[in-house]
């Protein structure tokens, strides 16, 4: 038996109603990246995800289009396994609620809990909303809405099955307590006492009259299991909970309780209070750590079929591949918060971020190496401080990406990582080989080829749960194989590149695109069945225009996309001479130094400016102050008679929009 510490970690169970969406799709490769890193890190995971099949929602879809329950949810599996293979989802289980292994504990269950009496038989009435298969009390619901989609609700009065919840609630209160880290990010524990668990929980409806498609209560077959323990239960029953086989048995021993539940913040309710307090009740102990991130939206709102507004993960897959989309879910929302997908977003990391930085860092190291040592690996020669320096950054940088994976901050760590990336890019202008080698200098150039060289084999390995096409491409380009140096302990160790390895250039990771026509065609392939966001955009175009009180005057949406803001550090600075208010000051923008005068010498001395991270306008026409030329400017805001700067966080890396 191994002795790998676990590590079991799960999608939600979704919901196979419909094709899954770009939101969906952002659950899974979070999830995954999370698998990965753990494996890497010498964990021995369990990576499940799988589809909740039952519910009255399901069982009209079917009956909509012509199809048994069970037909129209297998083509829709398909699909889902279909979209996971293409974005190279690593899962170990695929749980599907209509399989026998979880049926039959499912009703094992059911009894179970009916027999020790924290399910009883009653007679329920108040709002059902079959979308969310929720029910609603008078004072939970919204302008006599659902609280949680908005949609409409049905008065339901007829005998059900109740869960207990009462019971447990101050065990589930006292565990919040004891386990401060139970529920993230902290906003949504907060939603949870104030929302449910301190107004007082209501015993929960588990059972339904009104619909046949799901799991029947054994003892009495004219019920059906409330949807949500049947979907719940799954990540028990996948492990071999209540099996006959022991080595099933020993599968649930050894993994549960799961390490992290992963999900979309609208289903936390059920995560963190109707299942813990069902596992209370099974008397099994509760999951670690429940991860909820926000939504993926659209200009819109949250996406929806019923708005026309989903994308459709497949048709970005095809024209840019996995590792593109991987890249730009993880690096452009903040884990936790809701971010927003707009097609100019996504050009903008696959162009920058992916392009000019990594595709142009590999392209142009492995095209020097052939121009001026052959396209062999030449040997490691002596260092200087400049390359000392830059594996020490390397170091600082690991250290870095693997506290924030371990603390989920996906964004953060590939911040952590493209600080290398730029870095080498930075490291070949300053050394120039090309110079070198007109110089004749080849030991200088044999250290600055092979020190670059190396840090792409590092920038690789650490790319390998984010990216996990990306990491063997390069090593394929750098003549390497999965081996020991390509593991995630050796990132940080510099000089394991072997000298005389011969390399295989090929094309380039990411060419850079051109935005105006891949928005077009990738609008017209959205279009197709899916709602196009530039069409979104037009209608929002055409709403009418209101005055906006405390402002001068309102611009469109075109106005405000011609001003360019880059975030960037202040490097250097000092005052301009005769000029009592000005300040001379060099940015680092991420891919260049850009001068800037700046009128800011009343409020701040050149010294508190050093490494601050401010807003940069990039596009203004340069101009001279005081004969000093200036090519931009930076944001400050106006409080009576002083200015306070612009800043934004560390982690946000030089050169990054601000929009």
């Amino acid at each position: 038996m191994t002795t790998k510490p676990t590590f079991y970690i799960t999608t939600p169970i979704y919901y196979p109603s419909d094709k899954l969406h770009i939101g969906h799709a952002y659950s899974t490769t979070v999830t995954d990246t999370i698998a990965r890193y753990k494996r890497l890190r010498g964990f021995d995971v369990r990576f499940l995800t799988g589809t909740d099949e039952h519910g009255q929602k399901i069982q009209k879809k079917a009956q909509a289009v012509g199809k048994d329950p069970q037909e129209f949810v297998d083509g829709i599996v398909q699909g889902i396994k279909a979209l996971w293979a293409r974005l190279n989802v690593s899962y170990d289980d695929f749980i599907r609620t209509t399989e026998k292994r979880h049926h039959d504990v499912v009703q094992k269950i059911f009894e179970r809990l009916l027999q020790q009496g924290d399910i009883y038989l009653g007679e329920y009435e108040g709002w059902y909303c079959t979308p969310c298969e929720s029910y609603w009390t008078d004072h939970q619901l919204k302008d006599g809405k659902c609280p949680d989609c908005g949609g409409d609700v049905d008065r339901v009065r007829e005998n059900s099955y109740f869960f207990r919840m009462s019971k447990y609630v101050p065990r589930l209160l006292k565990y919040y307590e004891e386990h401060p880290d139970f529920i993230v990010p902290e906003s949504r524990k907060t939603e949870m006492l104030n929302n449910f668990l301190l107004p007082g929980l209501e015993d929960l409806s588990v059972s339904r009259m009104t619909f046949d498609w799901g799991i029947k209560v054994p003892s009495d077959p004219k019920h059906v299991v409330y949807v949500w323990i049947d979907a719940l239960s799954s990540y028990i029953t996948s492990l071999g909970y209540l099996s006959d086989d022991p080595a099933l048995r020993e599968q649930f021993a050894r993994f549960w309780p799961a390490d992290v539940h992963v999900m979309a913040k609208e289903i936390v309710r059920f995560h963190t209070i109707y299942w813990p307090i069902i596992l209370m009740a099974l008397d099994l102990p509760l999951p670690k750590q429940i991860l909820a991130h926000g939504w993926v939206l659209m200009k819109d709102g949250k996406m929806s079929k019923s708005k026309g507004n989903v994308v459709d993960p497949n048709v970005l897959i095809d024209r840019y591949g996995s590792d593109a989309l991987r890249y730009f879910l993880l690096r452009e929302i903040p884990f936790g918060q809701d971010g927003v997908f707009t097609l100019e977003a996504l050009m903008e990391r696959l162009n920058f971020d992916l392009a000019n930085d990594l595709g142009n860092l590999v392209q142009r190291s492995l095209a020097m190496l052939e121009r001026f040592c052959g396209g062999v690996v030449p040997k490691q020669r002596l260092l200087t401080e400049l390359e000392e320096e830059f594996i020490q950054l390397i170091h600082d940088a690991v250290k870095e990406t693997e506290d924030k994976l371990d603390h989920y901050e996906f964004s953060g760590a590939l911040v952590g990582i493209w600080k290398i990336v730029r870095r080498a890019n930075r490291y070949i202008d300053e050394t120039a080989p090309w110079a070198l080698h007109k110089a004749g200098n080849q030991e200088r150039l044999d250290t600055v080829m092979y020190t670059v060289l190396d840090v792409i084999r590092s920038i690789s390995v650490l790319l390998q749960p984010f990216m996990p096409d990306t990491a063997p491409a390069i090593w394929r380009q750098l003549g390497m194989t999965t081996n020991d140096d390509t593991a995630w302990d050796k990132a940080d160790v510099f000089g394991l590149l072997k000298a005389g390895t011969v390399i295989a250039k090929g094309e380039s990771l990411f060419p850079r695109l051109d935005v105006e026509k891949e928005i077009g065609e990738l609008n017209e392939m959205m279009s197709q069945g899916q709602a196009s966001p530039k069409r979104e955009l037009e209608k929002d175009k055409k709403a009418a225009v209101e005055p906006v009180q405390g402002v001068t005057s309102l611009i469109s949406i075109d106005d405000f996309s011609k001003v360019e803001l880059r975030v960037a550090t202040v490097v250097a600075a000092s005052r301009v001479e005769k000029a009592d208010k000005l300040l001379k000051l060099q940015l680092d923008v991420g891919d260049h130094v850009r001068q800037v005068v700046s009128g800011i010498a009343k409020f701040y001395t050149p010294e508190a400016l050093v490494g601050q991270k401010v807003v940069l306008v990039a596009n203004l026409q340069p101009v001279k102050l005081r004969g000093v030329e200036s090519h931009g400017m930076i944001l400050a805001a106006s409080i009576g008679d002083e200015l306070v700067l612009v800043t934004v966080s560390a982690e946000i890396a030089n050169g990054a929009k601000v929009k």
